[in-house]
Parts: structure tokens; sequence; C-alpha cells
């Protein structure tokens, strides 16, 4: 299988750069980064040097590895191997270490190789997905998901340690979140949009808002559309692409998709 390796800046995330790559003939030289990487094997082994030591990527483990490090990359054997990297650039990771620590930047960066399938699955699903850019994306989910799984990823690797965040949103804070879903609910809604309402930091305010509502912000808002489309389907004579647009569905098939999951039938149906 021929060698194929491909690059794309994130949109959602200034300051990510994702790679994916299809290696069997091509080699790593000993070299280093600028920026921190965070790096998946999704398919086969990958031989390294690191720090005299032979370490073997294999399916289900993720490598952080910090600026300056140097090391080498090739397949362990015969066969190609599949590499997902998320490459942080400093800025992006030191505004990160300020959401996710309470501090300035992370206290240590030192490189670490952690087996965890389940965590690597999730990464390697949002890595599709912030590749895949698509036009009814939702940046609230994919800036989540984020956030979320690089705190459990940082913890784990006790880069950073839990951030334990008591409380609830006020009442007022609640009441903004949802007047503001309510007006711009046919729009893309982000999740610095939402936390600006509440004047919090976007790390912050998911732990506020799940533990306020139970739910996660993505879900809450998913969940207002379907009601919302419900509304419309019972007292319009809206066509379904209509009333998907209307909601905040800028692809039928999500919208029908996610409508029997939370309904049991297709829109056409309800």
């Amino acid at each position: 299988m021929k060698d194929r390796v491909e690059y794309k800046r994130s949109k959602e995330i200034p300051g990510l750069v994702l790679s994916e790559a299809r290696f069997s003939e091509f080699r790593f030289d000993r070299h280093y980064h600028l920026d921190y990487h965070i790096a998946l094997v999704t398919e086969g082994v990958q031989r390294q040097g690191f720090h005299g030591e032979t370490l073997l990527l294999t399916p289900g483990s993720i490598q952080l590895m910090p600026p300056g490090e140097v090391h080498d990359g090739n397949s362990a054997g015969d066969e190609s191997y599949t590499l997902k990297t998320f490459r942080l650039s400093p800025e992006l990771l030191n505004g990160l270490g300020e959401e996710i620590s309470a501090q300035n930047r992370f206290p240590a960066l030192g490189g670490a190789v952690l087996q965890d399938s389940s965590l690597a699955g999730h990464l390697s699903r949002l890595h599709d997905a912030l590749r895949a850019a698509r036009a009814g994306s939702e940046p609230l989910a994919e800036q989540s998901e984020w956030l979320t799984l690089l705190d459990r990823l940082f913890v784990q690797t006790r880069m950073v340690k839990p951030q334990f965040v008591k409380g609830t949103l006020t009442s007022v804070q609640w009441r903004r979140i949802k007047e503001y879903c309510d007006v711009h609910l046919a729009e893309k809604i982000t999740l610095e949009e939402l936390a600006a309402l509440c004047n919090l930091e976007r790390f912050h305010f998911l732990k506020l808002f799940k533990q306020t509502v139970g739910m996660t912000p993505h879900a809450w808002v998913v969940r207002l559309r379907l009601e919302r489309a419900c509304s419309l389907l019972s007292h319009t004579d809206h066509g379904l692409s209509r009333v998907a647009n209307e909601v905040g569905f800028y692809d039928h098939s999500h919208f029908s998709r996610a409508f029997r999951q939370a309904f049991g039938v297709s829109p056409s149906k309800y």
C-alpha cells in the first residue's frame, strides 16, 4: 500500500493542526518538534526510539510528545501502520493550561505513553470530526469534547491535578443561556458564546452546566432543537427541510437520525 499523509488546520480550534498518515516504507529519522504532539496508532504497530529505549505503539495507546524531545519512528514489521496526531501550538497549550489546570501553564511537559483503548477511541473519533469540518458540524459538541477529553488525558498522565468545581449556575446565568438559545437556535452555537454569557471560562462553564442541568450543553441544545421541531411539525405545514433548518440542523439526514433516536420515529411520521 502506498504511503500517504494529510495535514489540516482545525477551523474550530485555532493553533491545532491535525494529521493522519498511513506508512509502510517511510521512516521518521531522529527529529524533534516545536509544538506539542498527542499521537494515536489506530492500526498496525510503530516502533519508536525515545530516550535510549525502544517503544512499540499499538492501537489503544496514546503518546504525549513535548517540544524538543528527540525521537524517531518506523513500522515495527512488514505491515503498514496508521498514525493520527493532534499538534498543539505553544499558545494553544498554554491557554488549555489556564482552563484545565487553573494555572498559567502546565506544571510538567514530560513525554508519556498511556494505554487506554476507550480514551484512544474517543480521541480518534474527535480527530475524524475535526478533520471533516462539515458544514453542519456542531462546534459546541466538538469544543466541549475537546476540553473534556484533554482534561481526562492530562489528569490520567498526572500532568495536572483533577480540578473539582463546586456549585451550579446562578438563576441569572441560566436564564441568559435559555434566552440566548431560544433566539439563536437556528444558528451555530459555540461553547465560547455560552460561557461568555456567564462570564466564565469554557472549562469551568462545562462543569457548572452539567452540575446544574444534568446534561452537557450540547445534549441540552440538541434536545431543545428537537422539541422545537416537534412544535413546528404539529402546528405548521412547513416541510421537513425547512423545519430542520429553522431549528439548527443543517443536514436533513442528521436531523432525521437525531429525531428517530429521541422519539423512536422519523420526523415524517410524527
